[in-house]
């Protein structure tokens, strides 16, 4: 019997649970298409093919004892910031790392839910930008269109995801890195509340901005990962309150207030909505009108010092890595200048940055006293084409980003939860997403209307033509 070209998680553990696959049958369906794919998506960094079959004949010794766990034996991609021992955790950098010592809290939890880790999905150097490319790996390209950028900094994770080769895969995000390529790939992303997913080694990384996430197809695949690997660690700094974000699928949302926010917070260079990204929002604002919800024209009272905060927190943030990965990593020319502003910024302006982040929250969290949900764009422009970013000075560079993507960094440096859906196409076949974002620990309200949104919309069942397959090699 032939296999589902796309199945999701859910219907993989339905498969598993039926004995109609079992987890050896599945992991080496994904290390084929991964090695097929390679050569022209170049999505992984890492392939952990030993590993990974190792992990899916455990899996079936354990459902064949009568074990249960809520990822046993699904095959997922894991970040290249994430410790894995015996791998190198380079994030995107080029020249020699030393495999880490010990796995991660992250990778412990998806070990202890059953999942098999079939590899390190590329991203761009230290996560800083919104593509995913650099000298140590290349391009890995958008599955919608090999001339265009899946996005960044979680690119080949969304690029593994959209192709096939994972039914889900976990990102990071610090300014939008999981939402974005989400985005510009037609999946869901998931940026859950700070601290919902441990980052320990790293108690609070990047200066508390950046988390785990995930990205899958469907709403209920992302919630079914998001709660399978949620949790904290001895030495996290950040331990939010439990939620259940798959209660959120199972349950309606009720009547809510949306608003619909269309003006971006302040940075340095311009932005402006693309028209088509701008349709395909007020396309979800009637799809919520049609549900039931009311929307309105509203936007968080963002200030004009959160950019300034962000900087130091996001720059600032880079230093450890630095200590980390020196003397092996080649730095590019963009990451020494941000080196040069983080080393600026990170004494007084950080301290200030922190202790700001409270009035922040009061002030832009009273939009939550009108609404329940923020309805934006996720980017403000589609994908740009891969090589887009190539060659550019770090300040060309910052100009481009900020005009491709100035929306999403706000609900980093305030912690709080946001989900990117999926929201059409362009003329030109480029995925557009929107984003939902909440107050703090509101994961399982945007789970809810999220899946609503998925309900009345076709985004899980389009799937990109297969241009990216090479010859493989069977899996032993």
């Amino acid at each position: 019997m032939a296999f589902s070209e796309f199945p999701t998680v859910a219907h993989q553990l339905y498969q598993l649970a039926g004995g109609e696959r079992t987890a050896l049958e599945l992991t080496r369906r994904s290390l084929a298409a991964i090695e097929a794919s390679q050569p022209t998506l170049n999505a992984f960094r890492v392939v952990l093919a030993e590993r990974a079959l190792a992990t899916a004949a455990e899996a079936d010794r354990r459902r064949a004892a009568g074990q249960r766990a809520p990822l046993l034996g699904v095959p997922i991609a894991i970040k290249d910031d994430v410790d894995l021992a015996g791998a190198p955790t380079a994030f995107g950098t080029d020249g020699w790392i030393p495999p880490a010592a010990t796995d991660a809290e992250l990778v412990r939890r998806l070990d202890a839910a059953g999942a098999v880790i079939v590899g390190k999905t590329n991203t761009c150097e230290l996560g800083q930008w919104p593509f995913t490319s650099g000298p140590g790996f290349g391009h890995t390209r958008n599955p919608w269109s090999r001339k265009h950028t899946p996005g960044g900094s979680s690119g080949g994770a969304a690029a593994a995801v959209a192709a096939g080769l994972v039914a889900a895969a976990i990102g990071s995000d610090g300014a939008g890195s999981v939402r974005i390529p989400a985005a510009w790939t037609n999946l869901v992303g998931i940026k859950p509340q700070r601290g919902r997913i441990s980052t320990w080694p790293l108690p609070d990384t990047f200066n508390g901005i950046t988390v785990n996430g995930v990205l899958a197809h469907t709403v209920a695949d992302a919630a079914l990962v998001l709660d399978a690997i949620s949790g904290s660690t001895d030495g996290d700094v950040h331990i939010p309150e439990p939620v259940s974000a798959y209660d959120g699928v199972r349950s309606a949302p009720g009547d809510l207030r949306v608003a619909l926010s269309t003006r971006f917070p302040f940075t340095g260079f311009p932005a402006r909505l693309d028209p088509q990204i701008a349709a395909a929002l007020r396309t979800v604002a009637g799809q919520l009108t049609e549900l039931g919800h009311t929307v309105v024209e509203g936007n968080p009272d963002y200030g004009l010092r959160l950019s300034w905060s962000f900087l130091a927190r996001s720059t600032s943030g880079l230093l450890p890595w630095r200590e980390r990965l020196s003397p092996g990593a080649r730095w590019d020319r963009r990451t020494l200048s941000n080196f040069t502003m983080g080393q600026l910024l990170s004494q007084r302006i950080l301290k200030r940055a922190r202790r700001e982040e409270k009035n922040q929250q009061r002030r832009i969290g009273a939009i939550f006293d009108l609404v329940d949900v923020v309805l934006a764009p996720t980017t403000a422009l589609p994908p740009p084409r891969v090589d887009a970013f190539d060659g550019l000075s770090p300040t060309a560079t910052d100009r481009a980003i900020i005009a491709a993507c100035p929306v999403c960094w706000p609900w980093n440096a305030l912690g709080w939860p946001s989900i990117n859906i999926p929201a059409g196409f362009t003329t030109d076949g480029l995925p557009i997403g929107v984003q939902l974002m909440g107050p703090a620990n509101s994961e399982p309200l945007l789970v809810s209307l999220a899946a609503e949104l998925e309900a009345v919309s076709d985004w899980s069942g389009r799937r990109p033509q297969r241009w990216w397959d090479a010859p493989a090699r069977p899996q032993p």
